[in-house]
């Protein structure tokens, strides 16, 4: 289905821990997390809060596994007042680190307003942005988009649940408004079906834009019971709605055919956030690898 040398898996660590909440796996230790994504078949991996900050350290660590770090995390606050030159700093410096492990992708998303860190229920309390802040926005973007074009990497998007790009709505305008050649769309399956979106129409819609992907599949006993409750997004993670691809209700093959057939490289990357007490992290990584083969073939 894919080139088998431009396309590779990676994994997140939020299978072992959680940055937006670090009680989660908060005894597991960053050496079983790396040991164990590369023990499961994978070749790249996200960073997380227990990853060691100094360069020379963490590259010893994954070249030891025969790993390397698919994506930073930029989070974005253009929507903010006075946040754009610090959104601008802090970008540029995920963007120093990224070129000096060898990437080339970044995954930002704003998190102004963003509420998926608070304890209210999620999608109803999802921000709405004013005209004002879809221009910040987008300015943002482009000029993100442009520094990190000049420097041959790419900026991927990532509509998010609990941020004001969440929906397919947002999601068109935002594609509508920034430069296609400095602003890339991040395929997350998970939180477009938690959104109540379909991953399979945004793929066939935007694939020729996608150029980075997370592979979350959803358990959607959880997803139904966390909407009627009203919880926050991370009691629902809590709870278990996400899982890995092949042990939820997604179906990952007709998505994959779609971004085979428009020639998609880069990374495939599985991130089911999970409690490890209740989904044992190597086992799920496992099962996602063993399932990535099935369907891709790799």
């Amino acid at each position: 289905m894919f080139d088998e040398s431009k396309v590779f898996f990676g994994i997140t660590p939020t299978g072992w821990t959680n940055d937006d909440n670090p009680l989660i796996g908060a005894d597991i230790s960053f050496e079983q997390c790396v040991s164990e994504m590369a023990l499961a078949g994978f070749v790249g991996c996200s960073v997380g809060h227990k990853y060691p900050t100094d360069i020379q350290e963490l590259q010893s660590a994954l070249n030891l596994r025969g790993l390397r770090v698919s994506e930073p995390w930029a989070s974005l606050f253009f929507t903010m007042n006075e946040m754009y030159d610090q959104t601008i700093t802090y970008f540029n410096r995920q963007l120093d680190f990224i070129k000096t492990m060898g990437g080339t992708d970044l995954v930002v998303a704003e998190l102004g307003h963003a509420v998926h860190q608070q304890s209210v229920a999620v999608l109803p309390n999802s921000p709405t942005f004013t005209e004002d802040q879809w221009q910040s926005l987008i300015t943002g973007l482009n000029e993100i988009g442009e520094i990190a074009y000049n420097q041959n990497m790419k900026v991927c998007y990532h509509p998010h649940v609990g941020t004001g790009v969440e929906r397919k709505p947002e999601i068109d305008r935002l594609m509508e408004s920034v430069d296609p050649n400095l602003v890339h769309l991040l395929l997350d399956t998970g939180h477009l079906y938690y959104a109540g979106e379909n991953p399979l129409e945004i793929t066939e819609l935007y694939a020729d834009r996608i150029k980075h992907c997370h592979l979350k599949d959803i358990r959607q006993e959880v997803l139904d019971s966390s909407i009627q409750r009203g919880l926050s997004f991370l009691q629902s993670v809590e709870e278990g709605v996400f899982t890995v691809p092949g042990d939820g209700v997604i179906d990952f093959q007709p998505i994959f055919q779609v971004l085979s057939d428009h020639g998609y490289e880069g990374w495939l990357v599985v991130e089911a956030e999970q409690d490890p007490e209740k989904a044992t992290p190597l086992l799920y990584a496992q099962m996602a690898r063993t399932y990535l083969k099935e369907v891709t073939g790799i």
